[in-house]
Parts: C-alpha cells; structure tokens; sequence
C-alpha cells in the first residue's frame, strides 16, 4: 500500500513510520520542513507542504491507498485537520486512520479536545473508509522532564490524583499500522491507554524506583503555569491548564472493555509504565 503520514516525524507519527516500514508498505511523510523531509529513515519518501495550503491539499493525497492523520496540537489544528479530510475525500483516498484522544466527547470544551472532535464528525460525513484512534495521556510525553526528573527530584505534569490510563506510543503506533494495513476496521473507534491507572503521586513514586532517587510530585496548576509560560506560547499553556484541571478533577480513566479490545487487536496486553520507566532511566543513565 502507498500511505501518506502526517504528523509523521514527532512521537507518534515516527512510531508510526517504522510500523508500517515493518510490514513492507509504501511509506510517504508530509512535512513543512525540507530538512525534515531529508532527514526521513531510507526508504520513506519526504513531501513538503502545508495543510493550510490548498495547493498542498490538492495534490498531496492524489495516489494514496491510505492515510494516517495527525494534527498536532495548534492555533489552526481543527481547520488542518479539516483541510486534510476533505483532501483525501477528494483524491478517493481508499483509508484513513485519524488521531484523536479518548474520551474526547467528554470534554469537547477542552480547545484541542473539541477540534479533534469536528474533525472526527467530519470524517464520518465524508464517506471515506476510516478508523478513530482515540489515545490517553502518552508515556512518551515524560521524556520533556528529563532535567525536572534528573536534576531537580520532581516530576511536574500535573496529572492529579484521579489518574489517567496513559499509554505508551509504540501501542498507539502499532495500532494504527494494523488499522491501515489489515481489514474490519472500516467506522471503528478505539480507546488506546494502558493497563494501569497513574495519579501524580504514583507516577512520581514509579520514577523515584526507576532513577534511584527520591522524586516529589509537583502537581500545582499555579506553578505550572508559570514555568511554562517561560518555553510554550500562551494559548497553548491556557489549553493545557484547562486540560490538567480536567483531569484533576475527572480523570481520564479507561474501561476493562477499552483494555480487552486493544488487547485483542494488539494480540497482547499493552506495555506498561514502570516498564518504560525503568528502560528510560537506563537510558538516560547511559
């Protein structure tokens, strides 16, 4: 199959790259940077554009068998990934795999929550063959706390102490490959998260084992704000502060009948978080 990937060089999309590399399939990343484009693994083919451009939109789906859409989070996501639908509608992609986030009806006031949620509405009205991907908080999203982690003993997302089914992106991505490569997926929505709940304090406690040294879990939105506001544009910190405020107070808590059927498409249980913590404090310790 000829698949384009969008998103395809942060966290999940390269994950992604690498799945569908693995099963043999026709692999092209769309991309605003030519240096990323060139820097793109062998075998994958780099394409500069822009899904605000109708120039890209009218001829980067033409020829694909599928699509993996990711739209990462922006002023602008919503209309990108709005673009992109009708995009691929227009070029009779044959499938396409979106990324959304679970539980996303649940909390359609959440700025990039509700974008995720026209594009999935979007997506069912097109008439394209497609499948919902629908992930928790990510693992992987721990690896920017490194210096937090390491040098200073705390861990400061500021996840709460409900907890959150996070996920590790390597099961998103896998997921995602069998969605686009195998049939029975066509209209489907899947929750992808992990097999254990995490509060704040629990993930700061399974760091604290993984690096050998005592980590506190700093989960005041307050401070958050403020470091963050030195290294993210402000509409972004004021997203995610209404994101971790939701989670503080609801969770995002997934289902025994969420974990069986990811189970069954992975053909295994998904990965767990203090096993990728304790691969990631090696790692880091070198």
């Amino acid at each position: 199959m000829k698949i384009l990937v969008i998103g395809g060089t942060g966290s999940v999309g390269s994950q992604v790259v690498r799945e569908l590399r693995a099963r043999g399939q026709d692999v092209h990343v769309l991309t605003r940077s030519a240096a990323h484009a060139a820097a793109l693994p062998e075998g994958v083919r780099g394409v500069v554009g822009d899904l605000l451009d109708p120039t890209t939109i009218r001829s980067v789906f033409s020829g694909m068998d599928g699509v993996f859409l990711l739209n990462p989070v922006s002023a602008t996501e919503g209309h990108e990934g709005l673009m992109a639908v009708n995009g691929a509608r227009a070029a009779g992609v044959g499938r396409l795999v979106y990324l959304s986030v679970h539980q996303a009806d649940r909390a359609p006031l959440l700025p990039h929550f509700g974008s995720k949620l026209a594009v999935e509405t979007a997506l069912k009205a097109a008439g394209i063959p497609h499948t919902i991907l629908r992930p928790n908080n990510f693992f992987q999203n721990d690896l920017w706390l490194k210096d937090a982690l390491t040098q200073h003993g705390v861990y400061p997302q500021p996840i709460g102490e409900i907890g959150l089914s996070r996920v590790d992106v390597r099961d998103i991505a896998e997921v995602a490959a069998i969605a686009l490569t195998t049939g029975g997926h066509d209209g489907q929505t899947y929750a992808l998260v992990g097999p254990e709940v995490w509060t704040g304090t629990a993930t700061a406690a399974a760091w604290a084992r993984a690096l050998g040294r005592p980590i506190a879990y700093a989960g005041d939105l307050d401070a958050w704000e403020r470091q963050s506001l030195t290294y993210l544009p402000p509409w972004m910190v004021f997203d995610f502060r209404l994101m971790y405020a939701h989670f503080q107070e609801h969770g995002l808590r997934a289902t025994p009948a969420d974990l069986e059927r990811q189970a069954r498409l992975l053909g295994r249980p998904p990965r767990g978080f203090a096993a990728f913590a304790t691969e990631t404090a090696q790692a880091w310790k070198g």
